[in-house]
């Protein structure tokens, strides 16, 4: 069956190359009649064409930065055309689409919010049943499930119903079928699943109709048919895969691991965690994810710096009246001095706002990567204690139940039995600690990294070493996880690339400084090569800058390679704990 799924998914990849090219050829006209609309001018029709665009690069590249920026065009459009209608619905379609990552709830909710406003002003009902499920598909998300959401969707359904619009009546049970598999009511889930299915279907909606697959599984699965629940899910894949959509390819593997795990094929299971682990870091840790999280930043700074303008450009005129009363009040000294004061507390207020809104700016970048870099870690740890809690604990029932019955085994079946059974248990234990280190939360930096250079020595020619100076006091929990991955980071780069037949990693603290240094005796490379490839090394100068520290590499061909760290003690024992 798995062969025949691989072959099918791998026919549905080819088909999704030709069909790219397809939508190539789509995005190429419309971006070319929007260049001949804002030449005329005609900036309704731009507005639709980039919302148009935003759709055709969705369904090529799945949750993508370049549909953002076409959503954002269409709004702005929308808005020099006079057209209040499309303008607040592009702040629906903007909503809707931030919900794809978890990060973005808040915007979305906002957008949303925005639009729900104006079109219960005006009166349109399905544009109030569009945006309140949206609102909805948020509130399905949070734990705990907000009280009275499922009366609002049997609302939403019948209205959707009364007023003949099958497409948000599906919607709306799809929500009632996850909302009630959440509140573990898999009967209600099933019903509501299978009557959206069939809407769906009617309607011709994929996405749809693959979520609808994968609940009707997840029933399965509550209900104790692993292989029914398996079925579901390869019907559900083959629909995200032409969907573009890899976070719904995250749940599907994690679900199916769990299906697998059930049917004692842990095997299967195993790869299937694999491959969630995979889906989250292609979703949250790629470059169009975070650029969507950056881009809704950028557009709330950019909103800073206009009300910065503004302030200016009110300072300018009354700088202005102030010029003018000085000519009327030249005469009078008390005037004079009246009006020095006043300009000097206008120039304190201009000055204390400028600063404001600089110090603004600075905390949504720093908020950015405090968000990138605590999904991060969130996901790590998560993954780590499906993989402990789950496939861990059940291969380690296995083992015990071969041992207790190996007097009826044969030889030529035990020992390659036993020796399988402790590879898989030794290989669950590293990925799950290489993702959430025990030794880091339990015992702090040191213990961690040594750790690490041991377990590291035991598979590696490469011989490692640890050596720290100086009393280490203890670090907060974000600088801990920070410093942990930094030097794990350049231990892999090492391993990998410098071909080295030595790697020293030294810790030195004082009361103001902590340096970290990695140096191997490898092949090297030219300098100015090191630091600016790949993404390792750009995660690394990112989380050292936000400790308000330094890195620097020294490198030369066949002379090895050198990463030099420096820290501030202080910064390091004041920050907040991120999870580990």
């Amino acid at each position: 069956m798995d062969r025949v799924l691989w072959l099918y998914l791998g026919l549905m990849l080819s088909a999704g190359q030709v069909l790219g090219r397809a939508d190539s050829v789509r995005i190429d006209s419309v971006k070319r009649a929007i260049n001949r609309f804002l030449s005329d001018k005609q900036y309704a029709k731009a507005a639709q064409s980039y919302e148009r665009l935003g759709y055709l690069y969705h369904q090529q590249f799945g949750y993508n930065k370049y549909t953002m920026d076409a959503y954002f065009n269409g709004l702005k459009y929308y808005s020099l055309a006079g057209d209040s209608l499309g303008y607040y619905q592009q702040h629906m379609v903007i909503g809707d689409y931030y919900t794809h990552d978890y990060f973005m709830q808040l915007s979305a909710e906002k957008y949303l919010n925005k639009a729900l406003q104006y079109f219960r002003r005006t009166q349109n009902l399905p544009k109030i049943i569009e945006c309140r499920l949206g609102l909805a598909n948020i509130d399905q998300k949070k734990v705990p499930i907000p009280a009275g959401l499922v009366a609002r969707l049997r609302e939403v359904e019948q209205l959707s119903a009364a007023n003949k619009q099958p497409y948000f009546q599906a919607f709306a049970q799809n929500l009632l079928a996850n909302t009630y598999s959440q509140l573990k009511k898999p009967d209600s889930a099933q019903y509501f699943a299978s009557r959206s299915l069939v809407l769906a279907k009617q309607l011709n909606v994929n996405w749809l109709i693959a979520l609808n697959h994968f609940y009707l599984g997840i029933v399965e699965q509550f209900k104790n048919n692993p292989q029914a629940a398996l079925k579901a899910y390869e019907q559900s894949v083959t629909l995200a895969r032409s969907e573009n959509n890899v976070g719904m390819l995250r749940e599907l593997a994690k679900h199916s691991a769990t299906s697998y795990s059930s049917m004692g094929n842990y095997k299967q299971a195993y790869e299937a965690s694999l491959r969630a682990l995979d889906f989250a870091d292609e979703f949250y840790l790629s470059e169009q994810t975070k650029s969507i999280r950056l881009q809704e930043l950028d557009s709330q700074i950019k909103t800073l710096e206009i009300e910065k303008q503004l302030v200016e450009q009110q300072s300018a005129h009354q700088r202005l009246l102030n010029t003018t009363l000085a000519i009327i009040l030249i005469i009078s000294v008390l005037g004079v001095v009246a009006l020095i004061f006043l300009r000097r507390q206008q120039k304190l207020i201009a000055h204390q706002q400028s600063v404001i809104a600089q110090q603004q700016i600075r905390q949504l970048e720093l908020k950015s990567l405090r968000a990138m870099i605590e999904g991060q870690e969130g996901e790590r740890s998560r993954i780590a204690r499906d993989l402990h809690d789950g496939l861990g604990i059940q291969l380690s029932r296995i083992k015990l139940f071969v041992e207790a019955h190996q007097e009826q085994l044969p030889n030529s079946v035990k020992e390659p039995l036993n020796q399988f059974l402790d590879e898989a248990c030794t290989e669950t234990r590293l990925v799950s600690s290489n993702l959430r280190p025990y030794t880091l939360t339990t015992f702090g930096l040191i213990p961690a990294l040594d750790d690490l250079v041991q377990k590291l020595n035991l598979v590696n020619e490469t011989r490692l070493i640890l050596e720290h100076y100086g009393e280490l006091p203890p670090l907060g929990d974000e600088a801990s996880v920070m410093l942990y991955r930094v030097v794990q980071e350049l231990l892999n780069n090492a391993l990998k690339h410098a071909q080295a037949q030595q790697i020293t990693v030294q810790i030195m603290a004082n009361d103001e400084t902590l340096l970290i240094s990695v140096d191997d005796d490898g092949r090297g490379a030219e300098f100015p090569e090191v630091p600016t490839k790949g993404n390792g090394i750009t995660n690394i100068k990112s989380r050292i800058s936000y400790l308000g520290g330094q890195v620097m590499w020294q490198s030369e061909p066949q002379r090895g390679t050198s990463v030099m760290i420096s820290l501030p003690m202080p910064r390091l024992l004041k920050t907040e704990s991120i999870p580990a």
